[in-house]
């Protein structure tokens, strides 16, 4: 019995998590699709992930809240082009590819962080970068581009 209530709790733990983990998409095309079919903006963030200071402020102090998440999940696509350095955290040669087309026409600077949100067909609405904000104050400050 107690086994089993132990595997419940689990479940119900999981379940709870996948609900409010935010997804990340690393294709560029299936986030269009995302955005065209669900009516939303795409969020286009260039990060590096293992070395840039401000993208992992952005990255824990916005991306990873409860708050922003929540209304992530319901109003935007959300797509990660990430530039590790480090060994470990390499990506994929057709990631990594995929990774640079999108630079050459969002961040054609090199700006870390770097966040485009986009229409669904690829239409630059607005750029920012890393803020000292609530998540709150940041999700308002996306808004002001749509």
């Amino acid at each position: 019995m107690r086994k089993n209530l132990i595997l419940l709790v689990i479940i119900f733990i999981t379940n709870v998590i996948a609900l409010t983990a935010q997804e990340w998409q690393t294709d560029f095309d299936k986030a269009k699709e995302l955005a065209a079919s669900e009516n939303k903006p795409i969020v286009l963030v260039f990060q590096g992930s293992d070395w840039c200071a401000p993208c992992i402020k952005l990255d824990r102090e916005i991306w990873r809240t409860d708050t922003f998440q929540n209304y992530a999940n319901e109003h935007l696509v959300m797509l990660k082009a990430d530039f590790p350095r480090s060994k470990k955290n390499k990506l994929d040669e057709a990631q990594a590819t995929a990774n640079a087309k999108l630079a050459e026409m969002y961040d054609k600077s090199g700006i870390f962080p770097f966040v485009v949100i986009l229409d669904a067909e690829g239409n630059v609405l607005g750029e920012t970068g890393y803020k000292k904000m609530s998540p709150q104050e940041y999700i308002e400050h996306l808004e002001s581009f749509l």
